[in-house]
């Protein structure tokens, strides 16, 4: 058994490279540089990112060059912390006594290059270790590769997938979204370390919702996963009333200088002039450069139309980026870096934790102690400004490698020592592969000792065994936080929210300030701590608004302007009656029934209720007038029942009279069911009782019309008008008249009655309460019986006001009922013509009026003579006129 290894570094000093390696790989014209071997008896496979070749152009005049240009090359150092990090967690796992005792992992680590045909040449190489392109040839020892960690972009990933898919060999994505893009035969071995696409795209929508942007720029990378990115996104934005201002889509390839200013020449404009605040931008490595370059050609050169580039934004960054300004650096000067462009800038990242092991690690590391890191090299020699060669040459500007330079004094926008979301993706992607083949091997030696697993060890071990187990694997790694995957292959996990803060010394700090958790309720996913937010300087407002236009402010609704996306709008104010009580209202709202527009129109004010209330000047006036002639009447009764006796009361038919006076006094009465808020029994009441008690006052006026013309008809002898002298033609004539309306308020009251009704719509900010007449037939019939009963009262009095004045009242009748019938007939314009309590107070002006037009013109002249003449009250007087 070997021993166990304990760490990459130093221990990496002492291995050992086959034979038959080194002599598969001496003739090989396309030997690849960068690699990392740690030997070990079971193997995980790397594919990493962090080198770019910048492709010759082909003329098709001779055969393409086999050779890579090891000059024309560039360098990703964040990057390369990726390459550390797997390193990293092979050698924690090696240390650790109960994952996979007395076996010790090895990696074998290649770069993809960024190019397809690399990527599938190293990802051959890791199956077959073969340094030519042989495939399923196998050269020197045979070493067993349990999965393969890679890559960081999707189009890397979709190459890789086909062919480690062929084999069933697991694969884990640390940085691609888009496990669609792989081929459904070869998705059940594809695992993404990185939660869910949809909820990273969710994350930026609701993000865009929370501070109100609606109008944002898009910059994708030009090839398969920007169109991915771009077709969900902009679905998502539509559908949450957002529009994209602009859309750039950055050249995926590096160029020459020319190709590169012409591709920004053609779009930079739109870019440069687009008023859209926030700024989201997918993509690798090229999105920023792309954008570095854009600053760098505006403010450096200003080779376009403006002054200076606009720092005034918000970027919004997806978890694929991560902030290469070494790039940024390299192509477009670190002083973009320093004048903050990017300060600010907020980002949906992958969920990462710090891990003080990793940092030691770091700080372990030497490039002279490292033999077969192919990578380390390369990145000292750029990140430091120095040469692993030496020589003795050398000035400030060309320098030789100490090895005592020390990764943390380099600055974050070059190298950070804190892990990053992508390095904590393939940190747990390493432990997600030991933990699964710990627990392959655990199930076949449960009766054997930790001592026998060496025994065990599948030097032939089939990496499609592992499968079942990573697709329902949970564990807590050695920070604690849970790895599981969901049945897509993702991680289940969520994202964090950071923001940028720059400083002028070239360096950053990425402060988490907000968390995007997938466990929580739908549209409540996104959490914001919005005071740990620093926006950027040039910002006139925080938070900033990104809008095509202004807000519509409440009270108007937006109008849409033709021709312009749905964002772009202009404002109209809302018609009259209805509010809009938040900006940028759709369309304007009507209030609630029981309440009515304010002025400015942007809320609702409670309707008052309106009656006719005793307590306001209206209503008193008028109980008090009700109360005034009700005192009259009744006196007037009293005046009559005193002198009852007399000649000119009994004269004029003493019951008849009572009966008037009675149901006179009834009337006034009346008037105060109106006075007040009506209620059931009120409404029932007020026009029943209105209507009964005038229709008996009114048949007793005709009563004692025609008793006057039958006892001036009945004293000539011989009139066949005699019979009818008594009181019973007086009382069959109040009874069958009464009745008739009794009937008629019968059938109101059991066929529709009345109601208390509130109406919302007849007066601005008034609800009234009224009582509804139910049948409004049946109401004009009650007011046309009366009428009716006035006309022929009116009609008998005035044939009858020539007889003598002994006997004849008519007269006063005939001129009672004219002001009675003026009354009413003046009343139905003005009642409809009138609403709420003015309607009511019309009514019940009408109903003093006529009465006391009927009491007074016919009881004022008699009791003027019972009470200040009472000489003319006597028989003789009566009988000597006559």
């Amino acid at each position: 058994m070997p021993a166990r290894q304990t760490s990459a570094y130093p221990q990496a000093t002492l291995m050992v490279v086959e034979e038959d390696n080194i002599k598969c790989s001496r003739s090989d014209p396309l030997h690849i540089p960068h690699e990392w071997y740690q030997p070990g008896e079971i193997l995980i496979g790397g594919i990493a990112s962090c080198i770019f070749y910048r492709s010759p152009k082909y003329f098709f005049k001779k055969a393409p060059t086999q050779e890579w240009n090891k000059d024309n090359k560039d360098m990703m150092m964040k990057f390369y912390q990726h390459i550390l990090a797997l390193a990293f967690a092979v050698d924690e796992i090696n240390e650790n006594a109960e994952i996979l005792p007395n076996i010790t992992l090895g990696f074998h680590i290649y770069d993809s290059y960024s190019n397809e045909r690399m990527t599938y040449r190293t990802t051959l190489d890791l199956l077959f270790k073969s340094q030519r392109f042989v495939p399923n040839y196998k050269c020197g020892i045979q070493r067993n590769v349990i999965g393969v960690i890679g890559g960081l972009d999707a189009d890397t990933s979709s190459h890789m997938a086909d062919t480690l898919g062929l084999y069933k060999i697991p694969q884990f994505s640390y940085g691609s979204f888009e496990p669609a893009r792989i081929d459904q035969t070869y998705s059940t071995s594809f695992y993404c370390t990185i939660p869910n696409e949809a909820l990273h795209y969710q994350g930026i929508v609701q993000l865009l919702l929370y501070f109100g942007w609606k109008w944002v720029g898009l910059i994708a990378t030009d090839n398969d996963g920007g169109d991915h990115f771009l077709k969900v996104l902009e679905s998502l934005l539509s559908q949450n009333g957002i529009c994209s201002a602009f859309t750039e889509r950055p050249i995926t390839k590096l160029i020459h200088a020319g190709e590169f200013f012409h591709d920004i020449s053609k779009r930079i404009s739109v870019f440069l002039e687009s008023k859209a605040i926030s700024v989201i931008i997918y993509g690798e490595a090229t999105s920023i450069i792309w954008l570095g370059n854009v600053i760098f050609l505006t403010t450096v050169y200003q080779l376009f139309p403006v002054s200076k580039f606009p720092t005034g934004k918000v970027w919004i960054t997806t978890a694929q980026i991560e902030f290469l300004y070494d790039a940024i650096q390299r192509w477009s000067h670190m002083q973009t870096f320093r004048d903050g462009v990017f300060h600010g800038a907020l980002s949906i990242t992958i969920h990462t934790k710090k891990h003080p092991g990793f940092l030691e690690f770091l700080q372990m590391i030497n490039p002279f102690e490292v033999r077969r890191d192919g990578f380390i090299k390369v990145f000292w020699e750029e990140a430091f400004q120095c040469s692993t060669k030496k020589t003795l040459y050398f000035n400030e500007m060309h320098k030789n490698c100490t090895g005592v330079e020390k990764l943390e004094s380099l600055p974050a926008p070059l190298f950070e020592m804190s892990m990053t979301g992508h390095s904590y993706s393939i940190y747990n992607a390493v432990y997600a592969l030991a933990h699964a083949l710990h627990i392959r091997l655990a199930s076949r030696s449960r009766h054997r000792t930790l001592e026998d697993w060496s025994r065990l060890i599948p030097l032939h071990m089939e990496p499609w065994q592992l499968h079942s187990l990573l697709q329902t694997i949970s564990f807590n790694n050695s920070i604690g936080d849970n790895v599981k995957f969901n049945k897509h292959g993702e991680l289940a996990a969520g994202f964090d929210v950071t923001n940028l803060v720059t400083f002028q010394n070239d360096s950053y700090v990425q402060v988490k300030v907000g968390r995007l958790d997938p466990q929580a309720p739908p549209g409540k996913e996104l959490t914001i701590n919005e005071d740990q937010i620093q926006w950027h300087r040039d910002l006139t407002q925080v938070p900033p608004l990104s809008l095509c236009n202004d807000n519509c402010p409440p009270g108007y609704s937006k109008k849409r302007k033709e021709g312009k996306k749905f964002c772009c709008y202009g404002c109209s104010e809302c018609p009259e009656g209805m509010i809009s009580d938040k900006a940028d209202m759709d369309s304007c709202l009507s209030c609630p029934k029981d309440q009515y527009p304010n002025k400015a129109q942007h809320g609702c004010i409670p309707k008052i209720l309106h009656f006719l209330s005793i307590d306001e000047l209206l209503g008193v006036t008028l109980a008090f007038l009700t109360i005034f002639f009700s005192l009259v009447s009744a006196l007037v009764l009293g005046t009559f029942s005193k002198h009852q006796d007399t000649p000119i009361v009994k004269a004029n038919n003493r019951s008849l009279t009572y009966v008037l006076l009675i149901s006179l006094l009834l009337c006034f009465l009346s008037s105060l069911l109106f006075i007040g808020r009506p209620n059931k029994v009120t409404c029932l009441l007020q026009q029943t009782a209105f209507g009964i008690i005038f229709s008996i006052a009114v048949s007793s006026v005709l009563a004692k019309t025609i008793t006057v013309v039958i006892v001036f008809k009945s004293s000539k002898p011989g009139s066949i008008f005699q019979k009818w002298v008594g009181g019973k033609l007086e009382n069959a004539i109040v009874l069958s008249c009464s009745l008739v309306q009794i009937g008629i308020c019968t059938f109101w009251l059991s066929a529709s009655p009345p109601f208390p009704n509130l109406d919302m719509h007849s007066l601005t900010g008034e609800i009234i309460v009224e009582c509804n007449e139910g049948s409004t037939i049946l109401f004009y019939c009650v007011l046309g019986y009366l009428g009716l009963l006035a006309i022929i009262s009116f009609t008998v009095a005035f044939l009858a006001r020539k007889l003598p004045d002994s006997f004849n009242e008519a007269k006063f009748i005939t001129f009672s009922m004219l002001v009675f019938c003026s009354v009413w007939i003046s009343f139905v314009p003005t009642y409809l013509s009138t609403r709420g309590k003015h309607m009511v107070a019309v009514e019940i002006f009408s109903i003093l009026a006529s009465s006391a037009g009927l009491l007074g013109c016919i009881f004022i002249p008699k009791c003027y003579i019972i009470l200040l003449r009472p000489d003319l009250n006597k028989r003789e007087k009566i009988i000597r006129k006559l």
